[in-house]
């Protein structure tokens, strides 16, 4: 197959606005091998987003489609990154009913910047407050906002249900299938470039792990032809040089990996047989060839740190528990997620770096899964100092919610130092406000804008750029509830326990001195025993006991763990636990850390 009967695309879009389930429906509709969804990983059906940038391709009247589904969630914005490279345009998917969103003017931005061509895509026409026409002038004003040239500003649309597996290029055509959308891309996506007979160049975009053949590198052909049994040289910009074997060579055929015994210039392909290839490296036969440049990746805003639990139920549900296991743990991490950055140089813990709570919390989520027990602290916003200034990381946050709950919105966000940039109101009842807020506002506030806007609101953030720094944010204060015990949790104390705060933990789950079983509404830290149970004696009172009701608890995950923490805090994670505990677990210690 020859670079002209290649087309390689990338599905980009905000969280939510329909990409995997377009995705599914155009292999659906072309007959292209899929099991199940693009969304295969455990951890992505159960959150119902995409985490990891997949591979497919689709073949249409002999000509083959290369899709890259890309993340639409900010924090996994580096997947988004490394895959435009690799691809010559992209369907942009906007909701007819959301209109553009803060992860849209991301990925559209870096599309734009890579000089590529957007296909837009008006997604779920069918919402009953969808309104395509008014979307279609926001996506053009955002073209504009971003600099688009007039051949990007020329764009072509198209109109679709993913759902129904149905698109259109007017309103009005008929509703039949996804093949005036596949018309659309072979006639706007320029065939994939390269020669196929210069030297052989690929650019490694992703990477990918099998039991048998050990690293495989995920790569777009930009020349030449590669054989199995070639020998290639993987190298980078900054001078580093592995050379390898190729022994096995794969294409995509849908989701499944075909092996093949050579690729092709224009094609995306696996590649197995070099040890330490990276993300970003340039695979040629020949070192007489200067690498590619490297990917560009947006920095990290937070940081935390991971160290070995300590506590004392540790060991009794991980397998992996050592300093050592979590260090090599990390490594492997590094080698496939280039938005995490790791700074090995303490013995005791390392400190990591990423671009959100979601981009952490996703990978301790795995982490507990294959068995590791870790605790990590408080969530820190990274700040740089240049000279006497310093600066913060700013984020736009577009949130949309029931005009009723606006006022109380509007109250939180600017207390934690949010500038309102917009506000409008959308098909009547719905309100839109937008501002610039710093990182450290947005930490902790997911779970208490859930709260104010009775689950009915919507906020979207993406990271802007490092600003002054802002000053200081006043957050809500809450203080933690300690246990001073170790035992049994009674329901008969919870129920107590529960008219002073709200409680994190069920009937007879097991506690430890120094757990924080939950928080206190007052906001000062109270020490209470949670295992001491009802006194009981011979002496019948006069009237009945009270019936003992206990409010279901509010439960820990992961997310909700390092929203509420507080800096004097770990978050214990083992497979089957999430646990808040202070440093210092007993009042002694505390006392005497305090005293410094």
């Amino acid at each position: 197959m020859s670079a002209k009967e290649i087309r390689n695309i990338a599905i980009i879009a905000h969280v939510d606005h329909g990409k995997t389930t377009l995705t599914d429906a155009l292999m659906k509709q072309c007959g292209a091998p899929m099991a199940g969804s693009m969304d295969s990983n455990v951890l992505e059906q159960e959150r119902g987003i995409t985490i990891y940038a997949k591979n497919t391709s689709i073949t249409y009247n002999n000509i083959k489609i290369n899709i890259v589904d890309t993340p639409g969630h900010s924090d996994f914005g580096s997947e988004v990154e490394r895959v435009l490279r690799a691809i010559d345009s992209v369907l942009l998917l906007v909701d007819a009913q959301e209109g553009p969103m803060p992860q849209t003017r991301f990925v559209l931005k870096k599309s734009l910047e890579l000089g590529l061509k957007p296909i837009v895509v008006i997604n779920k026409i069918d919402k009953p407050a969808g309104d395509a026409e008014r979307v279609q002038s926001e996506v053009f004003d955002l073209f504009f906002e971003l600099g688009a040239n007039n051949e990007q500003l020329n764009f072509v649309t198209v109109y679709a249900i993913g759902r129904e597996g149905v698109a259109m290029k007017h309103l009005t055509d008929e509703r039949k299938n996804l093949t005036p959308l596949i018309e659309t891309i072979l006639e706007h996506v320029p065939p994939a470039s390269g020669e196929i007979t210069t030297s052989p160049v690929a650019q490694v975009f992703n990477l990918a792990y099998d039991n048998f053949l050990g690293r495989l590198a995920v790569c777009r052909v930009y020349s030449g032809t590669f054989k199995v049994g070639d020998t290639v040289h993987a190298r980078n910009s900054i001078g580093k040089h592995e050379q390898g074997k190729i022994i096995k060579l794969f294409t995509y055929n849908g989701i499944e990996r075909t092996e093949a015994q050579e690729v092709f210039a224009g094609d995306i392909c696996v590649l197995a047989g070099i040890a330490n290839v990276y993300i970003g490296d340039t695979v040629s036969t020949t070192t007489t060839i200067d690498p590619l440049p490297m990917m560009a990746i947006d920095e990290p805003t937070i940081s935390l740190n991971f160290l070995v639990n300590d506590s004392p139920f540790r060991g009794k549900e991980g397998k992996f528990v050592t300093t050592r296991q979590i260090r090599d743990r990390l490594e492997k991490e590094l080698e496939v997620n280039v938005g995490l950055k790791v700074d090995f140089s303490q013995t005791d813990s390392y400190l990591v770096y990423g671009r959100g709570e979601l981009h952490i919390s996703v990978l301790l989520e795995q982490m507990r899964r294959e068995g590791f027990e870790v605790q990590v602290s408080q969530p820190q916003v990274i700040i740089k100092q240049e000279g006497n200034k310093k600066s913060e990381p700013f984020e736009e946050v577009i949130i949309d919610v029931p005009t009723e709950y606006a006022g109380a919105v509007i109250e939180k966000i600017t207390k934690r130092r949010a500038l309102l940039q917009e506000m409008k109101e959308i098909n009547g009842a719905i309100t839109r406000i937008v501002a610039e807020m710093p990182t450290r506002g947005l930490l902790g506030y997911r779970g208490e804008f859930v709260v104010d806007t009775k689950g009915l609101g919507i906020l979207s953030s993406r990271f802007l750029a490092f600003k002054e720094w802002a000053g200081v944010i006043t957050k809500r204060d809450v203080g933690s509830m300690i246990s001073m015990a170790q035992g049994k949790a009674a329901a008969f104390s919870l129920w107590n326990l529960q008219e002073r705060g709200t409680i994190y933990i069920e009937a007879n789950s097991e506690v430890y001195e120094g757990q924080i079983i939950g928080n206190t509404s007052k906001g000062e830290a109270m020490e209470v025993n949670p295992t001491k149970g009802k006194q009981l004696t011979n002496v019948r009172g006069g009237g009945a006991d009270e019936a003992i009701v206990l409010t279901p608890p509010w439960k820990l995950t992961i997310e909700r763990g390092l929203e509420i923490m507080q800096d004097d805090e770990y978050l214990e994670i083992t497979p089957q636990s999430v646990r808040l505990r202070k440093k210092y677990l007993t009042n002694t210690d505390r006392a005497r850390a305090k005293r410094g």
